[in-house]
């Protein structure tokens, strides 16, 4: 008869060879190099904005410093009075020779407001390759030479790229780094070796305009909350390829206290059930180390508990090493020490995601139903939209 600590122990079991496919994916990835051709048409940036975080120059200013002959950056706000209208005329200031435009327009096509953005930069974009990346992100010098390149073959309908987060100080923000660059980095790298990759991640987005235009344009996902996932998804429905590029863009948003952080990832964890229900249940296993507490408890501090809890220690310890090779980011301080919490965290909003349909999405509070979309709720209609659609925006 299949007991508890049966069930446990084969989780567990399943976790450790989890981690230990992922070490490979990670091993594989980190040997890749961004491939730039000499392939080079001219490019609109599209770049939705909502205030000042201040890191926002900083980030914006990586867009602008490109190494590529022909590029226009189009910057969206929707409130004439948005803080980061000022770091916009900043960078017009400092970089005269280049095609940089704000665009104010507080048209709404969706409840997902950030869309409705990013459609409105859309109609004022010059020519036909779209890039478009969450404006918490920061880039160098090669990235629009690497993310292009792919788009030469015509069976490409978008290209898209992961990103690394660099620690910043404060717990909370140790915390989102972690759960980027230890969870959500080696998992999609897992999940594109099982089976051929459908979706897109809001670090960048980069397609034809007229690939965007055959799925029904960005209006094709203002009702939906995981918007980047749908586009990726309605590119491959339509018999387009999305590709994963090897260049890391960076995260750099704004440091998060633990309240944040938490209703951030649960935001996400919801958003995740919702479009992939069976490979978010799945996701399950990846929490070794609370599965492995959970064994030893269970089983009466047995010796195969404590093993195996030794093993998924070892799993992580070492794996973040090879984690943090890949991306090109320094081991964080500290980091073992805060190994329990963080996963302990990813595994309390997993458990969470599968108890009810709401989110908070930066001070409003929606409920997305079974196919995504988004409702807002009553005492949230009226609050203020938010500009980023990747799980860390």
């Amino acid at each position: 008869m299949l007991t508890l600590d049966h069930l446990l122990l084969a989780l567990t079991a399943l976790s450790a060879l989890y981690w230990l496919g992922a070490i490979v994916c990670v091993i594989a990835f980190g040997r890749r190099r961004p491939v730039a051709a000499g392939w080079t048409p001219p490019i609109s940036v599209l770049k939705p904005l909502l205030r000042n975080d201040g890191r926002l120059y900083d980030n914006l200013r990586s867009f602008c410093e490109q190494d590529y002959p022909a590029f226009q950056v189009l910057f969206g706000v929707q409130d004439a009075h948005d803080q980061a209208i000022h770091t916009v005329d900043r960078l017009v200031k400092e970089f005269p020779h280049l095609d940089l435009r704000i665009v104010v327009n507080d048209r709404i096509i969706g409840p997902n407001r950030k869309i409705s953005n990013v459609a409105n930069l859309c109609q004022e974009a010059r020519h036909e390759i779209l890039v478009l990346a969450d404006s918490d992100m920061r880039v160098g010098r090669d990235y629009l030479r690497a993310v292009v390149t792919p788009l030469q073959d015509e069976s490409v309908g978008l290209v898209t790229c992961l990103y690394r987060s660099r620690p910043q100080p404060g717990l909370g923000a140790t915390l989102a780094a972690m759960f980027v660059n230890e969870w959500f980095f080696p998992a999609v790298l897992v999940g594109a070796r099982l089976q051929p990759l459908r979706h897109a991640f809001g670090a960048t987005i980069a397609c034809r305009r007229r690939t965007l235009a055959a799925i029904g344009g960005f209006e094709a996902v203002a009702d939906y909350l995981a918007d980047d996932y749908m586009l990726g998804s309605l590119m491959s429905q339509g018999g387009r390829r999305v590709v994963l590029s090897p260049y890391l863009v960076e995260n750099a948003g704004a440091d998060r206290d633990l309240a944040s952080l938490f209703f951030r990832e649960l935001r996400w964890t919801r958003t995740f059930r919702i479009v992939r229900p069976l490979s978010y249940f799945m996701s399950g296993i990846t929490h070794g180390l609370p599965l492995s507490l959970l064994f030893l408890l269970s089983s009466g501090v047995s010796d195969l508990a404590l093993t195996l809890g030794a093993v998924h220690l070892g799993l992580r310890g070492a794996g973040g090493r090879v984690v943090y090779w890949a991306l090109g980011l320094p081991v964080p301080r500290g980091r073992l020490w805060l190994l329990p919490l963080r996963d302990s965290l990813s595994f309390l909003t997993w458990l969470l995601s599968f108890l009810g349909q709401s989110v908070r999405w930066n001070g409003r509070r929606l409920r997305v139903d079974v196919d995504g979309k988004l409702h807002p709720l009553p005492e949230a209609a009226s609050s203020p939209p938010h500009p980023s659609t990747s799980p860390q925006g």
